[in-house]
Formats: structure tokens, sequence, C-alpha cells
């Protein structure tokens, strides 16, 4: 439709019972179309907004979609730009650790086997099975509270390694077969999944499809990522969730609680797992579900099975 030559400003259009150009509606996530959509006479001749492009988003506050920014070197993406928000970017050195850009391989164990030398574990192991993206090691810089942080991870990690010790120590005393544990979340309307008695046999629940496919199938499926979303992102006393996820990930407990704050925009999950897909683009959800077991959220394995 071409100008309309009462309103000069392609934003306005003509309002006939008062006489004047009025400005047009701004609606998040679309731009304006000329005079939207009106002619001279105030009659509509086309749609008065489209969809913001590719790349482009509009928060509400202008007539026009903008071009999403680009995160600056030494930045890292917290959340992706979409049609409604622009990207969200963190200094990386304001961070308490690294985020991992590679990821180890399937066979990798995420729980380390108990060794004698606990210290020995955190500074080999930890080298092994996170590399930074030119191969090198991360470091943390050593500041005033480097000292008590490595006798926090060090408690953290002996804690972990006596609480596996004990769960296989139990599992080992199984006498009858079938014995199911209880799940550790119930949500009505999800079938929570019984716990197998060793953690080579997702395939059994998982099928080879599931267990290979991009982890970006589960952002895509939205029925299966709003379950997940139910089930992980509540903060309950005594049940493992999204935060307990970012930690297995290396996510820094700044990231966490940024996420967690921004909660009502979007769900801390969500934006975990795009951050993920961002810098590990090569996991599948193999991956995920050999973390929900380390968790023992079997509740959200059993969401997994819901893939296509």
């Amino acid at each position: 439709m071409g100008r309309v030559k009462k309103c000069p400003d392609l934003k306005t259009r003509w309002d006939p019972t008062s006489g004047v150009c009025i400005l047009c509606k701004i609606r998040a996530g679309f731009q304006v179309t000329d005079h939207c959509g009106h002619d001279d006479h105030g009659s509509s001749h086309g749609p008065p907004y489209i969809q913001c492009k590719p790349n482009t988003f509009n928060d509400g506050s202008s007539p026009d979609c903008k071009p999403c920014s680009m995160c600056a070197s030494g930045h890292v993406t917290l959340t992706q730009c979409n049609a409604t928000t622009d990207t969200v970017c963190s200094d990386m050195r304001s961070w308490t650790t690294t985020v991992p850009v590679t990821t180890p391989p399937v066979t990798t164990q995420y729980v380390p086997a108990p060794s004698t030398n606990a210290s020995t574990f955190q500074a080999k192991d930890m080298e092994k099975s996170f590399p930074t993206k030119e191969g090198t090691t991360p470091t943390i810089p050593h500041v005033a509270w480097a000292a008590p942080l490595a006798i926090l991870i060090f408690i953290m990690l002996a804690a972990s390694l006596a609480f596996i010790l004990n769960m296989k120590r139990k599992r080992g005393q199984r006498t009858v077969i079938g014995f199911n544990r209880r799940p550790s979340y119930v949500n009505p309307g999800f079938s929570p999944l019984p716990t197998p008695a060793c953690d080579n046999d997702l395939e059994d629940i998982l099928n080879h499809n599931i267990l290979s496919a991009p982890l970006q199938t589960v952002l895509d499926n939205l029925d299966v990522l709003e379950e997940l979303v139910i089930l992980l992102d509540p903060e309950s006393q005594g049940i493992k969730n999204t935060k307990h996820l970012a930690s297995l990930c290396s996510f820094p407990s700044p990231w966490v609680t940024y996420t967690y704050s921004m909660r009502e925009s979007k769900s801390p999950l969500k934006a975990l797992l795009e951050a993920v897909t961002s810098k590990n683009p090569e996991w599948t959800v193999g991956h995920l579900a050999k973390l929900l077991r380390h968790m023992e959220r079997n509740d959200a394995i059993t969401a997994l099975a819901k893939l296509r």
C-alpha cells in the first residue's frame, strides 16, 4: 500500500473520527506496518503488524524491530535473542568459575569413582573432563577467597563420594527382584519411573533414537520441555532441581542466581538448556539423561521418553 497523503509519518494512520493522524499501536515481537495498514479514509487494507525477522527483536518499546546484539569478546551469552528480548551477556571475568565449551565423550563417567587422594582427583580429573575450547586448562585467579573455595569444593566432593558409596552398598544388599525406589518427585499426570539397579540400562528406558538425538530436540518439543520445567524448576527441600543440574554442568552460582531472578519471564531450565546447546552443540539427550539419573530425578527421565 502506498504512502497515506494525510499522514507523512509511516508509523501513524489517519483517524477520520478525530480528523488527525494518530500513532500506530506497538506490539512486542512485531513491527508496525506502514500507516498500520490503513488508507486516507481510515479503512484497513492490510495487517497492522508483521512478525520480527530472524535475528531481530522488539520488546514493545518501539514500532520497529531492532537487530539482536552480539556479545563482545570476553563475554558469554546468558540467554539467546528472541522476538521479544535482546541477547543477555555476562562478563566471564566476574564468574567464580568458567563454563565448559566442550563436553566429555558419552562414555565419560559423570560421577568419579572413589579415590584415595581426593585432591589429586580434583586437580587431574577436572582437567581431563572439562578442557577449554583451545585445549588449555581453565584457571581460577589467586584471590583471597581461593583457599576457602577449595576447602568447600573438597568437602562437597567428599560428601558426594560418601553418598555414592552408601547408595552402592544399599543396592548391593537388595535381595528382592523388582524392588522399586520411591520416586523423588510425584506430579499429578506424570508417571514416575523406578530407579534401576545400575546406570547402564538407560537404553531399556529410552530407546537409542532418543538417547542419540541432539539436546536441541528437548527445546524443540514444547510439551516435553513444559513437563521438565514443571518438574525441575521448583525449589523443594530435599529434591534436586535445575540448580543442581546447572552445577553438574559446571555453571557458576552467579549464573544460576541470575537465571532464577528472571524466572518470572523465562524458565531457568530453558535458559540452562539453551546455554548448554549453544556452547556444546554436540550434546545429546543421553547426556541429559545421565545427569538426571545422577540426580535421581527419574520422573524427568520418564518425560524424556515422550520425545518423538
